[in-house]
């Protein structure tokens, strides 16, 4: 039943531009801010246990596989927020799918930026069950569309937002947990427009 997601060949070396967020250092090392984009989220955690099993650093790789589950979600919400765009009905569903695009694809140009500085693989594309999910919603269009893609969005971000504090409370990289706890409010916020735009769409 599962979508078959063909992969992308190889993986893709992206050198990891300087971040301008807080507090983060403009003057790594060129070879440590190398993130590397794997063809799916199984295959980036693997590529994560053995890269830091090697740095002898296997107590980030909780923190890695939070990253890669971030970086997974967050193409999510912005694939879902396109079609969004494209197929809902509803004013409110549609300026909803907006705001998931803007915001987060800036979260995930950091994540992308921050995954480099700590040499972690993340997913270049979405997994197999996210993908599905898309197709499924992909199908749908109109007031059916606007009621299954807002019911979606407030259980994915009530998930999320789980997650998030999670790592901003348990992490053990600094980093990464204050990127977690930077985006948990944000998280709220949108979990609270969905709730906002699911409601209209049940009137």
């Amino acid at each position: 039943m599962k979508n078959v997601t063909k992969l992308l060949l190889g993986t893709i070396m992206i050198a990891a531009a300087a971040c301008s967020g807080n507090g983060s250092k403009g003057g790594a090392d060129t070879d440590s801010s190398k993130s590397v984009m794997s063809n799916s989220t199984d295959a980036a955690i693997d590529s994560n246990k053995k890269e830091l099993a090697s740095k002898d650093s296997t107590e980030l790789k909780d923190d890695a596989k939070f990253m890669v589950n971030a970086a997974n979600g967050g193409m999510l919400e912005v694939t879902l927020g396109k079609l969004a765009q494209q197929k809902a009905s509803s004013p409110q569903v549609k300026e909803f799918g907006m705001m998931m695009v803007n915001d987060h694809s800036k979260a995930n140009a950091e994540l992308k930026t921050l995954a480099g500085t700590k040499v972690i693989t993340l997913p270049a594309i979405l997994s197999n069950d996210k993908q599905k999910d898309v197709d499924d919603m992909a199908k749908l269009s109109g007031a059916e569309f606007d009621k299954k893609y807002t019911e979606y969005m407030v259980k994915d971000h009530k998930e999320d937002i789980e997650e998030f504090k999670k790592e901003a409370q348990d992490g053990k990289d600094a980093e990464i947990k204050a990127f977690a706890a930077k985006h948990v409010p944000i998280l709220q916020h949108h979990l609270e427009a969905a709730e906002k735009a699911q409601a209209a769409v049940k009137k």
